[in-house]
């Protein structure tokens, strides 16, 4: 059998219903279990549809009582799904602190805390995280490495981007400081805070108009501090270019190493020629010469 998404989860009991529905709601390589997954995802996805039209007033008012009761609907059946996965695991508490259990529990704790906090339901849209099913049914879950060398990259050039940001943060601190002194109050820059907010938008080049300079030496401050963002925006884009150029490179150059063998279990491809099982899975390869 195929790894699961933990290879520690394992089924309560080797036979019985347990078993059974452990193959049903944890394996992804059968048709009863792809069956449940599309349904399930279906019916996230209609959830998060009414979810969304009962935000919207005139439906709400409308229709309120109806999606309310849908709403309803969804969560005793999201829960029962969820307390199923944790009656047929051997460990269910492995799976409620994983990922996936938490992501399960946020879809559903909503609708039971508006009960007591009226309006936190809306946090119900967080059910659409459920959609990252979807990588494992349609066997996609090779593509998180190409993520991982983007968030690798991102690593790799964190002390850069840390002192950029601290650059940032000195000019911010500056020039707000300064067009609190040049401004002052009477023209919306009331406190070195205020200022500093006043420096960001400025810097970013997203201007808000909320707060603007009125006095001929408070535009040229402004002028000058648009050029420096201008000039600046491009430097953090540069770093991480630069680290994911050379991670790219180590891997076309690891990968000229490797054999092309796909795994039958996920399709993955890229092992080492001596390998034997797959990297991701465990499945037995096909032999080098097969």
């Amino acid at each position: 059998m195929p790894l699961l998404m933990d290879p520690q989860l394992q089924p309560a009991t080797e036979s019985g219903w347990r078993r059974r529905w452990f193959d049903i709601v944890f394996r992804h390589d059968t048709r009863r279990s792809r069956n449940f997954d599309l349904v399930l995802i279906a019916a996230i996805l209609v959830s998060v549809v009414v979810i969304m039209l009962d935000s919207v007033a005139r439906i709400h008012a409308r229709h309120g009582a109806l999606l309310h009761g849908l709403e309803w609907g969804f969560t005793l059946l999201f829960t029962a799904e969820y307390a199923l996965r944790l009656a047929v695991l051997r460990n269910p508490w492995r799976y409620a602190i994983s990922l996936w259990g938490l992501v399960d529990l946020a879809s559903i704790l909503p609708t039971y805390l508006s009960v007591l906090l009226p309006g936190s339901q809306s946090l119900l849209a967080l059910r659409i995280l459920r959609m990252l099913r979807l990588f494992r049914i349609l066997k996609l879950t090779h593509y998180v490495e190409e993520g991982g060398v983007l968030v690798g990259a991102l690593w790799r050039s964190r002390r850069k981007i840390f002192v950029f940001v601290c650059a940032v943060m000195t000019i911010t601190v500056i020039f707000g400081a300064l067009m609190y002194v040049v401004e002052g109050p009477e023209h919306g820059f009331s406190s070195i805070p205020t200022s500093m907010y006043w420096a960001v938008v400025t810097m970013a080049t997203v201007g808000f108009g909320d707060i603007a300079p009125q006095t001929t030496l408070g535009r040229f401050i402004t002028s000058l501090l648009i050029l420096i963002g201008y000039s600046i925006i491009a430097v953090p884009t540069g770093i991480y270019t630069a680290e994911l150029a050379s991670s790219l490179r180590e891997a076309s150059g690891d990968a000229s190493r490797l054999d092309r063998r796909g795994c039958t279990g996920c399709g993955l491809e890229g092992h080492d020629p001596a390998a034997h099982f797959c990297r991701h899975c465990g499945t037995t390869l096909p032999s080098a010469t097969g």
